[in-house]
Formats: C-alpha cells, structure tokens, sequence
C-alpha cells in the first residue's frame, strides 16, 4: 500500500501499485489532462512509470522547465518521424533541446529545401494530431544494435556501440517509429501542440569535421500557441533590433575578415562606448576601486602559476620574442595580483580593491564570433577585491548593491541571480570549495534574494555568482559575475600582515559589472533598438538649417552646444528639410533643432523630438536647461 506524499503537503494511500498517469486522474481530471511526465523521489520519469513504494511525487505539466524540455525534446522524435514517413532513406542521428528549442541532425542524398520543411511540419502536425501512443522499452546493448542494423541506421547503430557492453538501452516508439532515448517523454504526439521548424544548416557528423556532412533541422516548441507566437514575435523584435544593423544605420562600427573577432570603432559608436566606460569609471571610484592598467603580455610561466595554462590555454594567443614565450593575456586577474604583490600590505589596509578596463583577447571559435556580441578581442569593466575571509560577505553585499543601481541607469530593472558551484576540473580542496560557496549563498540570503544554483558551473579556481539581466523583448543576458578565489592569491604568492603580524594569503574576489563592454553595449544597442536616452545617444542632437540664410546661425549653435558639453552636429546641406529631417529620424537622433529665418530673427531654435512631435520653440539656455535635465535623467524616451 505504498503511501504517495504530494508537493502540497497532502498524502495519499493506494492499496496496490499505481502508474503516474493514475496518480494525476486520482488529483484531478484537469491535472490529469495537463500532465506530461512526473517526479519520484525527485527523479523525472514517464508518466507510465508505477509508484510501488511510499514516494513523494509531482506531476510535471507544460508549466514546468523540465516539462517544456520534454515538449522539445518529444517534439524532436516527432520531426524524425515525419522526415522517415516522407523521406524513408533518411538515416537518424541525434536530436537533442537546445535554448528556446531543438534540432535533428539528417543523412539524406540531397540537402532539404524549404518546401521539404513545409512538408515535415505539415506531416508532423498530421502525426501529432492523431495522438499516438509513446512507448518505453528497455533492450540490452548487443540487441539494440542488431536492431538499428537491420534498420539500416548505422548512425544509430554507432551510437549504442560507443556505450559500455552490459549497459541496457532505453527506447522510444510511437507508431511505426522507433529511437533511442534516455527519455522521460510525453505520453502521447497528442500532447505537442505547438511547434514550428526554423531552418536548415550543415553539421558534422560528431562535430567532427574528418566526418559525414549531415543536415541539421532546428525547430521552436512550446507549451501553447500562445507561447509559440510569443516567441516568433520576439524573433521579429530581434531582427528588427540586430545591433549589426543598427549600428551600420548609425554608424557605430564595423568588423572585417583581416581582423576575425575585433571591432572597428566609428565615432558616433566611440562616443557611446565612452559614455558607458566614463559612467562606470565613476563607479569605480565611488566605490573605493584603485584603477590601474596591467600588460597586455606576460610570460607563459606566470599563466601556468596562476593555473590558466591548466585549463585555459586552448583559448589564449601566443606570442614569442628572444627565446621566451608569451600570451596575450585572456583575462585580468595575475597581473592585479602583481599590483597587489609589489607592498606588502598590513590587514588594517584591507579590503583593496582594484579596477581596469583591461584587454583582453580569447581564440574563440571562428563560427562562434557574432557581431560585437562575441568577439575575440574585448574589454572589460574588470576589478579585483583583495580581503580577508570575514570580509567576503560585506564586499558581495555591497557589490550587489552596486550592481543593482548601475544596471538600472543603463534601463535595466529584472535581474536574475545564478549561484554557480564546483567543476569537476578546479583547483583546491572540497573544504575552501565549502568555504568559498558558502559565503556567496550567505551574501544572497543576506539580501533575501531568490537564487538559481547551477551545480558544476563555477571557474576552476573558485565559485560564483553570475547576474543575468532582461531586456525589452525578455530575452536573458548573462552580464555581471562575482567570484571568490581562495587559490590564485597563493599561486602567485600574494600575502599580507595579519593581526597576529603572520603572514597569510588574501582571499580574492573576481568581478565585473557589464563584463565585455563590446557585449554589453551590443545588448545596448538591441535593448533600445538604436532609440537611446540622451545621456547615451551618440548624436544627441542635429542642427538643421532650412536654407542656406539660417546655415552660419545653424553652425554657431551647434558649437555652443558642444561647448557646453552636448554631443551635437549640424547639417547645412543644400537639401529639403523634410529629407533631412527624414535621414536623422531614420538614424534616431534623439532631437531635430529646426531653423529657419523666424528663428534666425529670434535667437531661437525649434525643437522636435525623436518621436516626431514637436516640442515647440526654445532659447538657447532654455534648451540646454532640458537637454541638462534628460542626461540627469538617464530615462529612455517614450
């Protein structure tokens, strides 16, 4: 009589063994319409899975993170069978959730066109329409491999040869269609309602690329067609958005194939990438940060102190003069413990904190680099906490504060926090690891901050806490991080003067706010779709002259305004107004100055807004009086 134990609290005792799917009809016919798969004891299985001892247990639905995944993940086996349905010598490999969706890799004779998708949408809504019925085996290794075989999937075949003899397998079948999967799955095609295949793109069989080119099909799924529709919409909202093409509308920057991964900053995209490194400039000093700059070289010998060499090196560029190796350092870190180590500081003096806007440069894969958003070369709101073991909580404490405000006067207000813990591969005994995530949990609880823990996820030197930011559109961007690092003050022998005058290792706090400014004013950039607040637009204004009478009156206004520390032009060509006016609010300056011969008269200048609406006619001080109060502001124009 196993005793079923529900997330509400509640128990309920059945006289005989029951399934998952018979516990949700026991709860409700609601719960049991909307169930997917459940939990017992905590482990995720099938809904087809008995319950025969006493478990707790939760019925997972659409709701749920884990029962979006399974959707994608069941949406994935429903696409390879349509693809075998319609095309039956198209071998299968893998098809795998990705973010926001999933993809299935293909071996056809002929790559699939876009008319081919239609088709395997169409057939997958057909498939999924008739509700079949998705079954669970399990198959010993030597006999699922027969099985492919005889199939014809050596893909398949290959992939359960790789798993160790004596191991079961797990199958997947609905209808006349059969695959590998660890699972869990939905019970029924029935419960995929709302998908949508996206494109075509080439892939590796293993990403290797000594093998078989495949075909690789990406497809969206979710819960409702709510949601489905949310989400193409955000797409379109992220088009529209591309930094690379509003910084071209703009005249921000360009990257090129001689530098793979480096930006080219224009003026205009210059002016605003000072604007954000002056603001957080000032973050830096009222926050005590000590700025400095470090070397972009240094010996190979110092990376492999620090423990970079270890487990960073394939990322890193190297470069060698006089029979020494050097690297173009990846990150910031051993040269501010050369800062630190140059005094030897007394404990009274802690914390020190150190900042820079550091270069840095990482190889990052060719087929990964994106616009601004990843780069090889980038720079870095970067800083370095040097304290002692009690001090650790006060300075998290305080740097989430900080963080807090800064994200919110760059128009950032929902933040989501990542409490990321021990690698597999990391330096230092499972007593600092306990140390170090024990004092980042404590800094979060302090606050009452709702936390998401991502076990694994920390740096090999130590854990940390990553600060994720939402933009306009929702989407999620992974920005601020704090780190503890008990290890590589000691690695590179940092010491200072305790209370006791021993002498001990400091403990060292990573962090950075925006992390890449590249990155982060790319999010800029997509965040506001170009249409920036004053105190950020890289023109904030242009002077426009309607002949040729006004253009010397046009001029010196526009450099009275620079004067006072605006960042303005003026445009005195032998063009229709309304074509210039036309140009710059494509271009999505923030303010038109108009004038004509009633405001040459005047000493006045008329002013209309990045919306188009006419704010009427204003004097010279009364104008920088307003431009004044919206960079004060920092508010994002309506």
């Amino acid at each position: 009589m196993p005793v079923i134990r529900l997330p509400d609290g509640s128990a309920r005792t059945f006289d005989h063994p029951l399934t998952l799917m018979e516990v949700a009809q026991s709860i409700g016919p609601g719960l049991a319409k909307a169930a997917l798969a459940g939990r017992i004891d905590g482990k995720l299985v099938d809904l087809s899975t008995l319950v025969e001892h006493d478990a707790a247990v939760e019925i997972v639905t659409g709701k749920d993170a884990d029962g979006l995944e399974i959707i994608r993940h069941s949406t994935a086996h429903l696409l390879a069978q349509a693809v075998k349905a319609l095309y039956p010598n198209a071998q299968v490999t893998i098809g795998p959730v990705v973010e926001d969706g999933f993809y299935y890799d293909f071996s056809y004779e002929r790559p699939f066109t876009p008319e081919d998708l239609g088709a395997i949408e169409k057939k997958m809504a057909e498939l999924a329409a008739k509700a079949i019925p998705v079954r669970r085996e399990v198959m010993d290794r030597e006999k699922a491999v027969e099985f492919f075989r005889d199939q014809g999937e050596r893909y398949k075949a290959e992939i359960i040869e790789a798993i160790p003899q004596g191991e079961q397998i797990s199958l997947y079948s609905q209808g006349d269609f059969t695959d590998l999967c660890r699972g869990p799955h939905v019970p029924d095609t029935g419960k995929l309602k709302a998908f949508k295949l996206m494109k075509v793109a080439g892939a590796y069989w293993r990403g290797d690329s000594r093998n078989a080119m495949l075909q690789r099909v990406y497809g969206t799924a979710w819960a409702d067609k709510k949601d489905l529709d949310a989400y193409l919409h955000r797409l379109e909202e992220a088009e529209k958005r591309d930094h690379r093409k509003i910084g071209k509308l703009q005249d921000l920057f360009h990257t090129q194939e001689e530098a793979p991964g480096m930006v080219f900053w224009h003026p205009n995209g210059w002016a605003l990438y000072q604007q954000v490194e002056q603001y957080m400039r000032r973050v830096f000093v009222e926050n005590g940060y000590q700025e400095i700059r470090c070397p972009q070289i240094l010996d190979v010998s110092l990376w492999k102190a620090s423990g970079h060499w270890d487990n960073f090196h394939e990322n890193m560029f190297f470069t060698a003069s006089e029979n020494r190796e050097y690297a173009v350092k990846p990150m910031n870190c051993p040269g501010h413990v050369q800062v630190f180590k140059q005094h030897l500081h007394s404990y009274r003096e802690l914390p020190i904190r150190f900042g820079e806007f550091g270069s840095c440069h990482r190889n990052e894969p060719s087929g990964t680099l994106h616009g601004i958003m990843r780069v090889r070369g980038f720079n870095q709101d970067d800083g370095h906490v040097f304290c002692t073991e009690d001090q650790i909580q006060d300075e998290v404490v305080a740097f989430i504060g900080t963080l807090r405000h800064v994200y919110a006067d760059f128009g950032f207000t929902d933040i989501l926090y990542k409490l990321s813990t021990r690698p597999p591969m990391r330096l230092g005994s499972d007593e600092i690891w306990d140390k170090a995530e024990g004092a980042l949990a404590a800094a979060l609880n302090a606050q009452g901050m709702e936390y998401q823990l991502q076990p694994g996820e920390g740096a090999f030197y130590g854990p940390k806490i990553e600060f994720a930011l939402k933009d306009a559109i929702g989407r999620v961007w992974q920005c601020g991080t704090i780190q503890v690092d008990f290890m590589m003050p000691g690695r590179l022998g940092a010491e200072y003067v305790g209370e006791d005058n021993a002498r001990h290792t400091p403990v060292m706090l990573h962090r950075a706010i925006i992390g890449s400014m590249e990155r982060f004013i790319g999010i800029l950039i997509e965040h506001y779709a170009g249409y920036f607040p004053l105190w950020l637009a890289p023109v904030q204004a242009v002077v426009l002259n309607i002949t040729g009478n006004q253009a010397e009156y046009a001029a010196e206004l526009a450099k009275e305004l620079v004067k006072q520390g605006f960042r303005v032009k003026s445009d005195l060509r032998n063009e229709k107004i309304g074509f210039k006016i036309r140009e710059h609010t494509v271009q999505r300056v923030p303010y038109l100055l108009i004038v004509g011969d009633k405001e040459l008269d005047s000493r006045t200048v008329s002013v209309r807004a990045q919306n188009g609406k006419d704010l009427g006619v204003f004097s010279l001080p009364d104008l920088i009086g307003k431009f004044s109060v919206d960079v004060a502001s920092r508010v994002a124009f309506q």
